[in-house]
């Protein structure tokens, strides 16, 4: 394996946390990446990862190799580009809230693979925190405030929020008229996988915003469960638009209090150092903000 090959290979098994997905990464046998990481080590005289029978993490040193090798990469990933007139090509792992992804990615998709056929993307959909960089994903696009992070993030709009919920719930706690109105009301729990806490409803009062708890029976950590809980009754809930306008056009669900809407959530895609100069993920993220940008959110 040459010196170049070995680099992006160190690269991927820190930030894979493993030989074996590394070398799966880089299409080479396992033996070959240890192998080649084992020269690599030798070459610069320091041990760059410490192994473990579970995980493989990079030593001090390694981790300070680690961010000179992206740069290094990245830098020349980019001069590359520049100097050939190839096609964006490669593998895409996205992971992006599943309704979402259907409502409005899924759409554009033909037009996107049809002028990049040399792009393949494999779609991951949940709620939950990933580590982009451990497993191996190239892009998220996250809806809501995010924790400060080392990766790198696109703003690509705000989405509109709404309060709902069913008829059968409101004809047995009445319709509120106003926050006063909403003691004795009820709301179904979305749990955040970062604080592993119930989100509160928010309301803006005057303009200015206004967290509110209810009491809750029932409570979920996947948005695609508290909206069917609304949707049965549960009680009230906040999302983005976009999830209810079936419902709420065919009456199945009631908007409430719509004078003192939730404040608009942020829309953003998020991604590693290592990918921001992939030409792959660079088109396809252009792509998503041409989405957004159009969308009605």
């Amino acid at each position: 394996m040459d010196h170049l090959a070995s680099l992006r290979l160190f690269v991927r098994v820190v930030e894979r946390g493993s030989f074996t997905a590394a070398a799966a990464d880089q299409g080479v046998p396992r033996s070959t990446a240890t192998e080649a990481i084992r020269q690599l080590e030798a070459r610069l005289g320091a041990r760059l990862l410490d192994r473990t029978t579970r995980h493989v993490a990079p030593t001090p040193d390694g981790a300070l190799y680690y961010q000179r090798c992206l740069a290094i990469l990245a830098d020349l990933d980019d001069a590359e580009s520049a100097l050939r007139d190839s096609e964006p090509h490669g593998p895409l792992r996205i992971d992006a809230p599943g309704l979402l992804t259907r409502t409005f990615i899924l759409p554009a998709l033909p037009r996107f693979l049809c002028r990049y056929p040399r792009i393949a993307i494999q779609f991951g959909q949940s709620d939950r925190l990933v580590d982009l960089v451990r497993e191996g994903v190239d892009c998220a696009i996250r809806v809501g405030t995010l924790a400060d992070s080392d990766l790198i993030l696109r703003r690509l709009g705000t989405i509109d929020e709404v309060t709902v919920a069913s008829p059968a719930y409101l004809e047995r706690h009445g319709i509120p008229g106003s926050i006063d109105d909403l003691q004795g009301h009820e709301m179904v729990g979305f749990v955040s996988s970062r604080t592993g806490e119930a989100t509160p409803l928010e309301f803006s009062v005057g303009g200015v915003l206004r967290e509110i708890r209810l009491p809750m029976r029932v409570s979920a950590n996947h948005s695609d469960t508290t909206a069917d809980l609304a949707r049965r009754g549960f009680g009230l809930v906040q999302a983005p638009r976009y999830r209810f306008l079936a419902e709420l056009e065919a009456g199945t669900l009631v908007e409430i209090l719509p004078g003192f809407p939730p404040s608009p959530t942020q829309l953003s895609a998020l991604f590693p150092q290592s990918r921001q100069s992939a030409p792959r993920l660079r088109v396809f993220l252009d792509l998503v903000a041409e989405i957004f940008e159009g969308a009605a959110l």
